[in-house]
């Protein structure tokens, strides 16, 4: 196999492993995609003053996030479905961050449940991503299901009331496991490694949700439960409802404006996420490295402030961090190495974007993550300086 340099070839592996209609879920954004491009593209607009001759031994990456010791300042965002990746991708890739010394978070849409992740990592503290349903039993069981397993943070996405339209998606006939249709299975059969893994698995549905909930044994009626379940009521009441009842650490994600980040503060949270759902949801909205400066400003000596959108490279963290960031959050990076190579995948784009991170960092005149500010940009090339 050719050497991975960069999370780019990763991606590409993974495009031709697995199916159509899972690839293009995880690498795709709502309506015209202007906000997922941005994501990405907006960090390449930041240029970092190098600087010489400076002590460039006994660097150090590791920081703390939400409370908890990291080896660089990156978690693996939650992603829905990362089991349809590669069989049982959600073990797989938290067996990967617990290796490497990072949080993994998993999406309350996962294929493999939170207990099935306890097992395949012994116990070892993850975090887990709430959306709030209607059913508020439900909600509760989870978080009840979460305690038990020793998740060590809850992350309550707040940005997904309701679904944004993502056109691949629909062209494609989303489902999991996938319907055998023509096209399906004349796809399916171009992908033999990842079909393989997928037959050797029983973990082919929404783990935390089948058997969990009354009435939903099957696909058919849990896509209609979903589809009805997603919350457009939620509001900060319940945020409130949902930290009492969870009793520990709350990391708010999907907060892309100053004011929300003020109510985010007030809430009593440990942390908030800046995050537009991967470009996912509003079209058209700020990238997340644009907003992040505006909410650091606002509530950075309040709350701890993190970062999601975008993240390719170890320079992408390292500007984020400089903008004032506490950690940020990797997840198509983390999906296309999954995808390409399994756990070995994912340790695979841990150790390029830590590699990277150590290296630009040294090169910038530091040697320690927690010390970089916006000194390391230069002016007038980043969101807020002229």
């Amino acid at each position: 196999m050719a050497v991975i340099t960069h999370i780019e070839e990763l991606r590409v592996l993974a495009q031709k492993r697995v199916p159509r209609m899972f690839y293009d879920y995880a690498d795709s954004g709502s309506w015209t995609e202007s906000t997922y491009r941005a994501n990405e593209s907006d960090f390449q607009k930041i240029k970092l003053r190098q600087r010489v001759a400076v002590n460039m031994e006994n660097r150090s990456t590791a920081t703390v996030m939400a409370g908890q010791p990291t080896h660089m300042p990156v978690a693996i965002a939650p992603t829905g479905l990362t089991g349809m990746q590669h069989a049982d991708g959600e073990m797989l890739a938290a067996r990967a961050a617990k290796k490497f010394g990072i949080p993994f978070t998993l999406s309350t849409m996962s294929i493999c449940s939170i207990e099935d992740v306890a097992q395949a990592t012994d116990g070892h503290p993850f975090w887990f991503q709430l959306y709030v349903m209607k059913d508020r039993v439900f909600i509760e069981n989870l978080i009840d299901r979460a305690k038990a397993a020793r998740c060590s943070a809850l992350v309550l996405t707040l940005d997904l009331q309701i679904l944004g339209q993502r056109h691949k998606d629909i062209r494609n006939g989303l489902s999991a496991p996938p319907k055998l249709t023509l096209p399906n299975l004349i796809n399916i059969a171009s992908k033999p490694r990842w079909a393989l893994g997928m037959l050797g698995t029983p973990r082919r549905q929404f783990g935390n949700i089948v058997g969990h909930v009354k009435g939903v044994g099957d696909m058919g009626s849990l896509s209609e439960w979903t589809a009805k379940q997603f919350d457009p009521g939620l509001n900060w009441g319940d945020v409130e409802w949902i930290k009492k009842r969870w009793g520990g650490k709350l990391i708010l994600k999907g907060i892309m404006d100053p004011e929300d980040a003020k109510l985010a503060a007030d809430s009593g949270a440990d942390a908030l996420i800046v995050s537009n759902h991967g470009g996912r949801q509003l079209d058209g909205a700020q990238s997340s490295i644009e907003a992040l400066p505006a909410i650091v400003d606002a509530v950075g000596s309040r709350i701890e402030v993190h970062m999601d959108g975008g993240i390719r490279s170890g320079q992408d963290v390292l500007k984020a961090m400089a903008l004032g960031a506490k950690g940020t959050y990797i997840g198509r990076a983390m999906l296309y190495g999954l995808g390409a190579m399994g756990e070995a995948g994912v340790s695979k784009a841990l150790e390029l974007i830590h590699k990277e991170l150590d290296i630009t960092m040294a090169f910038c005149g530091h040697t320690d993550i927690r010390k970089v500010g916006r000194e390391i940009l230069l002016p007038g090339t980043y969101p807020g300086s002229r």
